[in-house]
């Protein structure tokens, strides 16, 4: 494994997103002085908060699965997650809800799920759920300790029996066909394939190996933080500074100065100059690149597609609604040519809803529920004007919702937020795709752009290796600590057993 040359007595962070913070908890464990320079007056990156008229409002990541990686960066300093978060496990996962009028609650035991399936379609798909349990525990074992979990410096880092393993199980065949191995109601086969979405992907066009993003996400377990998810970058942040980690709010890094292949210093937007030994960059990678190194990425990326956000302090409550809601709808392959391949605005789309003052009602003034609304939508890419489109596409979403059943939300609505595209990439995510490079074969793995650059410059988040998704974005902070520190021979994350 290649790690960074020279001293690396101080290591300056740009960007204290989740990624940022991991790193910087582990190279403060490891003994180097850190300085972490933060644009927002709070931590948090993508998972970031609004705070208006006595709602909290997440506006990145609702959904937070395998946290012993959590625990894992606060065992780096030393410190016990249990002391700084307290974490709720979400019961149901999920609640999702078909076109025909049926319902399925997802749940992390296997037997209580299995009855739940029995219940609403039959037997036999109960029984090919627990086989496609079985397979995806497998999978999951072999990618996260092979492939995962190490940094990659080249394809042939994968050259080992273990690749070979991996396509014996068919890891390399498309997802949604090979989900239909084991399921055979479109019901079930939505369920457990909808998450190829987190990697930029149709189903139909995914391998098979992200189903293992199924596995941490409805098997695994899903949990909520009180305070809301910002409540992790706000304890992981508290944790740094008590071991040392010297965080500075409100400063915008507008380059890093370099001689050659090797950074000296990052410069702030006030004209600040910080001498730096190692540089880590938690920004979206190919703006960092681009932006704050002067080295874009010489190849074309795909990006994942983007989408509409709608944060909403409400006056509705809705009884039949869990934690997390997915409202699928009649159109589904259709639904991701149109996403993906045509990149237009879908017709049938299905969609995410979050209540997160279902699990802490202190999220809310008394009485009154903040609702995350999430339709997807192709990124930039796909040339809708999104000045022009901001105001109809939210009244097109109140209508979706209002027909699935959330009668009156849009009259209901006290305070509102909406995101779009446009707006991804004004808050720095290229292409407005908050989801980033999509995991295509040549962005997967070894495939993926790097998280070193020249000798001393080090990329964190869902850009660089490993990918995209809170788990895997913890995981991108070890990865580039140990670009700094070497192999931690010691490490044994509890969420890898």
């Amino acid at each position: 494994m290649r790690t960074v040359s020279g001293p690396t007595d101080h290591v300056v962070v740009v960007g204290a997103g989740l990624g940022g913070l991991s790193a910087a908890l582990r190279l403060a464990g490891g003994g180097r002085s850190v300085t972490l320079l933060e644009r927002e007056q709070v931590p948090g990156g993508r998972n970031g908060v609004v705070h208006e008229a006595g709602y909290a409002f997440d506006t990145g990541p609702t959904v937070l699965t395998m946290p012993d990686l959590i625990a894992d960066a606060f065992d780096a300093v030393g410190e016990r997650m249990e002391d700084w978060l307290d974490l709720v496990p979400v019961e149901p996962l999920y609640r999702a809800f078909y076109p025909d009028g049926s319902r399925l609650d997802t749940h992390a035991d296997v037997d209580d799920m299995a009855a739940e399936i029995e219940r609403v379609i039959g037997p036999e798909e109960a029984d090919g759920y627990r086989r496609f349990v079985r397979y995806v525990a497998e999978l999951y074992r072999l990618e996260q300790r092979h492939f995962i979990d190490r940094n990659l410096d080249s394809p042939l880092s994968l050259l080992t029996p273990h690749l070979a393993r991996l396509a014996a199980l068919g890891g390399f065949r498309r997802m949604a066909p090979k989900v239909a191995e084991y399921l055979k109601d479109p019901r079930t086969q939505r369920l457990f394939s909808f998450q190829a979405m987190y990697a930029g992907l149709s189903p139909y066009d995914a391998f098979a190996i992200y189903a293992v993003i199924a596995y941490m996400d409805s098997v695994a377990g899903v949990f909520f933080p009180q305070g809301g998810m910002h409540a992790v970058p706000r304890a992981l942040a508290g944790a740094a500074e008590k071991h040392g980690v010297e965080i500075r709010y409100g400063t915008e890094v507008s380059r890093v100065e370099r001689s050659d292949r090797r950074a000296t210093a990052v410069i702030t937007t006030g004209g600040e100059r910080i001498p730096a030994d190692v540089v880590v960059l938690n920004p979206d990678l190919p703006v960092a690149r681009r932006d704050l190194l002067g080295q874009p990425v010489r190849r074309p990326l795909r990006y994942s597609p983007s989408c509409f956000l709608m944060l909403a302090g409400s006056a509705a409550s809705y009884s039949q609604i869990a934690h997390h809601n997915i409202h699928f709808r009649r159109s589904w392959r259709s639904m991701f040519r149109e996403l993906v391949d045509d990149e237009v605005l879908v017709t049938d789309p299905s969609f995410l809803v979050t209540n997160p003052t279902h699990t802490d009602s202190s999220l809310a003034p008394e009485g009154r529920e903040v609702y995350y609304v999430l339709f997807m939508t192709p990124n930039l890419h796909g040339g809708q004007d999104w000045e022009r489109l901001r105001a109809p596409f939210r009244d097109e979403v109140v209508g979706h919702l209002e027909r699935e059943g959330y009668v009156g939300f849009g009259d209901a609505v006290e305070v509102e937020h909406v995101t779009t595209p446009l707006d991804w990439a004004r808050r720095g995510m290229e292409m407005g795709a908050p989801f980033a490079s999509a995991h295509t074969f040549t962005q997967t793995g070894p495939f993926r752009p790097r998280n070193l650059w020249g000798d001393n410059v080090v990329f964190v988040g869902s850009g660089t290796q490993p990918g995209v998704g809170v788990p895997m974005v913890l995981v991108s902070g070890r990865l580039a600590a140990e670009r700094v520190l070497g192999v931690d021979r010691m490490y044994r994350s509890r969420a890898w057993r």
